[in-house]
Parts: structure tokens; sequence; C-alpha cells
């Protein structure tokens, strides 16, 4: 049965984000609100976690999991950055962007891309996801919760709670946040590649 929290959006009460995060560092799944939907998140290190996460949301091994950080010490662990890459994820984090990047040893296998090994890697720009990771003390994976078979992200914590209540440990409500989906940029290449238009805005980092 899913802990429900309560948590102010902007100021979030830590007694509560400690017990959210006791209940992910044991091994639960947890929904919580982003700059761009709620997202569902596990611990990274945790096998059994991370494929009830993929149960939950319907997905393969070849669906690029993200990474979210606290900053952008935390992105140079589990992602190789050069300079000229460094200079847009500073740009744009924290924000509504998500990356894709060469995941370092870090990241276990079963989490990054099974042929390509990277990995997506993004700093949410909320005040209560981002109290959180600074709790737990290492990023989390995530991925928008969006229903398996349904297209549009979950942006009620009252619904969130009723739909998942057996699949979830805790849901930490803010209210309602954006519903759009983050920009996907690939930065593996040559040139950043947008793979999917979000709420960021890709020309505010300079791609066309």
């Amino acid at each position: 049965m899913a802990q429900f929290f309560s948590v102010h959006p902007a100021n979030p009460q830590p007694r509560l984000l400690k017990q959210a995060a006791q209940l992910l560092r044991d091994g639960g799944l947890a929904a919580v609100p982003t700059d761009s939907s709620y997202a569902v998140i596990a611990r990274l290190d945790d096998k059994a976690a991370a494929d009830g996460l993929r149960r939950l949301r319907g997905l393969d091994e070849r669906h690029h999991l993200t990474l979210i950080c606290r900053d952008l010490a935390q992105i140079g662990h589990f992602a190789r950055v050069d300079n000229r890459q460094y200079r847009l994820l500073k740009a744009a984090t924290p924000g509504p962007y998500t990356f894709i990047l060469e995941a370092t040893r870090e990241v276990p296998r079963r989490v990054s891309h099974p042929s390509r090994k990277t990995i997506g890697i993004r700093v949410p720009e909320h005040p209560v996801t981002l109290g959180l990771l600074e709790l737990v003390g290492e990023p989390l994976l995530s991925t928008t919760l969006i229903p398996e078979g349904e297209t549009d992200a979950l942006n009620d914590g009252e619904l969130i709670r009723e739909r998942y209540e057996h699949d979830l440990a805790a849901v930490i409500d803010s209210g309602a946040c954006p519903k759009e989906s983050t920009t996907v940029i690939d930065l593996t290449g040559d040139d950043p590649q947008v793979l999917r238009l979000g709420r960021g805005d890709p020309a505010l980092l300079g791609i066309g």
C-alpha cells in the first residue's frame, strides 16, 4: 500500500521527505513531481526496484531509463562529459531537458542501453525532487509516469495513488505540475540531436 505524502511545492517538509527517502532505500518505488510531469523513481543499485519500475511502465530493456541527479557534479560520475557537452549541460540544468550521454562504468549494465551503452541524464528544476535527491545522496532511476498503453503522463497525486497503490511504496504529492515531457537531446554524436521535443526549448541552448 503506497504511503501518501502531501508536501509544499516550494518548501517541502523535511520530515516527510525523509520518510519517503527511507522507503526508496528499502527498495520501494515512488511517484514524484518534477518540472515536466510526475515520474516514478527507484534506487540505481537496486535491481529488483529497477525491474519493478520497468514492469510498472511496461518498458523493455531497450527503453532508455533516466538518471535524475542533484547537480552537475553527480552527472560526471555516471556519464562521460567533454568540455563542449559540459557547457551545454551547464546552460540547461536544472531544467526540463534529458541528455543522452555515454555511460561510465558506475552505471550498471542492466540500466544503460544494451547496444549503445548510453544513459539518459537530467537535473530537474523542482524543490521536492531536488530535496529528495539531497536526502538519498545519490542519483535515482526515473521514467515519466505514463500508464502502459497510454500516451499522457499522470499529473494528479490522488489519482496516482488510486491507480498504483499496490505498486508504489510512496506517492509524493505537491499539486499539479507541467504535463509536458522533457526535451530529449542526444549528445553522443558530433552535433546535438533533438530526439523528442518537449517542454525545454532547444533554441535556448543554441540548438536549431
